[in-house]
């Protein structure tokens, strides 16, 4: 593999045993991209037609309801972000996709994403796999959200995302865990 892959390979591997063939066989379909910090990938209402394989960066998902962007999901080294709505349903997604950080990585066709699912059985379950880690993600995360206090669900944001605590703003963790940025503060400052 290309070594400009080797935490996208990582983390791929890490989720199912691709072999080098198949990873080869979506090394062709990728095109490399860098994009600066603040960039938006995806765009609720607008066609995406590209998923995105980050090598370097962070990047952040989030709505934007009645004016206020809520925080819904991160993705860092290795990570892959793309419009769910477009991949499955052929429709723009609801969601932006926002850089936090200069992100270096390689994109891929949507279509050629769907046709590898379709076609190479190892690359559909790893991507069946991080469905399913991405579900059970979201759903520990409305539960967290409707059951623990602030500093509990802080603590297991913590442990899930470590190095998003170090790298991301504080106002879009608080947003992620529903509580405000000087409730979050007062958190970090309490633990230490």
């Amino acid at each position: 593999m290309n070594p400009g892959m080797s935490n996208i390979t990582a983390r791929i591997r890490s989720s199912w045993p691709v072999s080098d063939k198949s990873l080869s066989e979506l090394r062709t379909l990728l095109e490399p991209v860098r994009f600066p910090k603040k960039h938006k990938l995806v765009e609720a209402d607008k066609r995406c037609r590209s998923a995105y394989f980050i090598e370097r960066g962070l990047t952040r998902s989030y709505w934007v309801v009645d004016g206020n962007e809520i925080t819904t999901s991160f993705s860092e080294e290795g990570g892959i972000v793309f419009s769910m709505d477009e991949l499955y349903y052929d429709r723009t997604s609801e969601e932006f996709v926002e850089t936090m950080e200069p992100v270096e990585g390689f994109a891929i066709d949507i279509d050629d994403l769907k046709r590898l699912f379709e076609q190479n059985h190892e690359l559909a379950n790893w991507g069946r796999v991080i469905h399913q880690n991405e579900y059970r993600r979201l759903h520990r995360s409305h539960k967290e959200r409707l059951t623990l206090p602030a500093k509990e669900r802080y603590l297991a944001f913590l442990d899930q995302f470590p190095e998003v605590c170090k790298r991301a703003n504080l106002c879009y963790i608080a947003s992620y865990l529903g509580i405000t940025s000087p409730t979050l503060s007062r958190i970090r400052k309490n633990m230490k």
